[in-house]
Parts: C-alpha cells; structure tokens; sequence
C-alpha cells in the first residue's frame, strides 16, 4: 500500500520556477531518504537529488546544482522539488521514488521548458 503521488508540473518559460510535490503514504516516511528522478525522451533516466530522512543531507545531479532545491515536510510526508532558473534541457517527466522493501515511484509529472 506504499503510494506516491506527485503534483506541480507544467509549461514554464526559460528562467521560470516550478515546485514539485509527492505525496507519501503507506510507510514511516521519516525513515527513508526520498529521491527525484527525470527522464527525457531518447535519454536515460537520471537521479537529480536526494534528501535522506531527516532532512539533514541532500545531494544533487551536476546539472541542476544551484538551481534546484529538494526538501521534506515529514509532518505532512511530502517531499519537494523547487527548480528555478529553468532551462529547455530541464524538459522531462519527473518521478519521486522511494526504497521501502523495493523501489516504489510515483506516476510522474510532466515538465515543460519552453518559450
């Protein structure tokens, strides 16, 4: 019964914002490290950041480095994905995922970067 449901994604201009959200439930969310994934079409898909538990270690792809930021509200066992500064390469579904037992994702959100 774990499930993750993600919200938030769109059309965004270049250097536009969007926050990405996933909702947990099923598990003791404040357990797990939570992590953000996107995959482009013809691309693989590529882990963009993670945040363990508490919050108190996050970890980001290259690509996004200080233009994104992951974090967690375990009270509402929701993590986020803030992305500022969008760039058209940042098009992609994103996928919030989870390692409780087995890999879970969510169903992925579609992120559009364009003018």
């Amino acid at each position: 019964q774990v499930q993750l449901v993600e919200s938030g994604g769109g059309l965004v201009q270049p250097g536009g914002s969007l926050r990405l959200s996933c909702l947990a439930s099923g598990f003791t969310f404040r357990l797990f490290s939570m992590n953000w994934y996107r995959q482009a079409p013809g691309n693989e898909r590529e882990l963009v950041a993670g945040i363990t538990g508490a919050g108190v270690s996050t970890n980001y792809a290259d690509s996004v480095k200080g233009r994104f930021t992951i974090s967690r509200d375990n009270a509402k066992n929701t993590v986020y994905l803030q992305m500022n500064s969008l760039k058209p390469e940042d098009t992609a579904v994103y996928y919030c995922s989870a390692a409780v037992g087995r890999t879970y994702w969510g169903q992925g959100t579609q992120v559009t970067v364009s003018s």
